[in-house]
């Protein structure tokens, strides 16, 4: 697989950018960043992109992987939706990509190639203005969706230098609900926080932010102004052959799938706990959904991230001194519901 070099970027139209997240993973915004990074924005005919299963299973963290497990990976993929907005209030919705084929090529090398919506071709495509770029090396080492959408988010303004943007429309972008980290202590706390110190080690943009304007009723934040600035103190560029290779490295060290699925069931409650726990809280969930036994670990990380965003928003209401407790709680009510 070729490096990524200078003249390899990700092509983005601010249309797109402007989008509220789509409810993706981490590992599926680092897919469609990837996607972006191996086609040509000028040539449409770039549109199919191929991947060894290989490369494939380490951008998408999957470990080990069974075919029955593959499909429910790639028709998630297959399964994200745009809503382009038009002047009228209304919107137009499509599929990010229409098509996923699975085989094997001459050498008998199993591969998967994934081919871009008709509809969403011109998001993509021979576009000529109001997009911006950047190097595909800075969404690698990234660790979470928020931080992946936060950079993009603020790399769409670097030339102007600054952003101001309503709080509400933030956590729109990063794909937040609204009772989700409602207070602003929580949201900075959760969100802008842990954002700013990772732009600031792996991407080649930083940034710092401030309340902006008047403020609402009993001294609501109501939007933020980021100052965005060139940084050249990140971690050194990771090309995507290194990130492959470091994730087949982590995963080897991994002998487990048990310890493989804890990995990435930590990420639905955003690395707070620890794999010990998870595999507690992952005991609880099998008394009460007979599917988590098995392989189909994407329906496990979607139950346990909507519990993980319930905690979040009780504990907007109470102070919570155990978290962990409290979410083993909300998992174990469902079991005597």
């Amino acid at each position: 697989m070729a490096m990524i070099n200078k003249n390899h970027l990700i092509q983005k139209r601010n249309v797109l950018n402007e989008l509220r997240a789509n409810n993706m993973t981490l590992q599926e915004l680092r897919f469609f960043s990837i996607y972006l990074s191996k086609i040509n924005a000028k040539d449409i005919n770039t549109r199919v992109v191929r991947f060894s299963i290989a490369d494939f299973q380490s951008i998408m963290e999957l470990g080990r992987l069974k075919n029955d497990y593959l499909k429910q990976v790639t028709n998630r993929l297959l399964s994200k939706v745009v809503n382009i907005p038009n002047d009228r209030g209304g919107y137009i919705g499509f599929q990010l990509f229409k098509e996923c084929r699975v085989d094997q090529d001459e050498n008998l090398e199993w591969y998967i190639e994934i081919d871009a919506h008709d509809k969403a071709l011109p998001l993509m495509f021979e576009f000529q203005n109001r997009y911006f770029s950047y190097q595909l090396w800075n969404a690698l080492r990234l660790r979470s969706s928020n931080q992946l959408r936060m950079y993009e988010i603020l790399k769409q303004y670097e030339k102007i230098g600054s952003r101001i943007i309503r709080v509400e429309e933030l956590r729109a972008l990063l794909g937040i609900e609204p009772e989700e980290y409602a207070l602003f202590n929580n949201f900075k706390k959760r969100v802008l926080d842990p954002c700013q110190q990772a732009l600031e080690e792996s991407t080649d943009i930083k940034f710092n932010y401030a309340p902006h304007g008047k403020k609402g009723p009993g001294g609501k934040i109501l939007f933020l102004k980021f100052d965005i600035e060139k940084n050249e103190n990140y971690i050194d560029q990771l090309t995507l052959y290194e990130f492959i290779e470091a994730q087949n490295q982590e995963q080897e060290e991994n002998e487990s799938p048990y310890e493989e699925r804890l990995r990435f069931l930590a990420t639905a409650c955003l690395n707070e706990f620890t794999e010990t726990e998870i595999g507690v809280l992952l005991d609880e969930m099998k008394k009460i959904l007979p599917f988590m036994a098995g392989m189909d670990d994407l329906q496990c990380h979607d139950y346990l991230s909507d519990k993980y965003h319930e905690l979040a928003m009780r504990a907007e209401k109470t102070k919570i001194h155990h978290r962990f407790g409290y979410l083993r709680q909300l998992i174990l009510a469902d079991l005597n519901s």
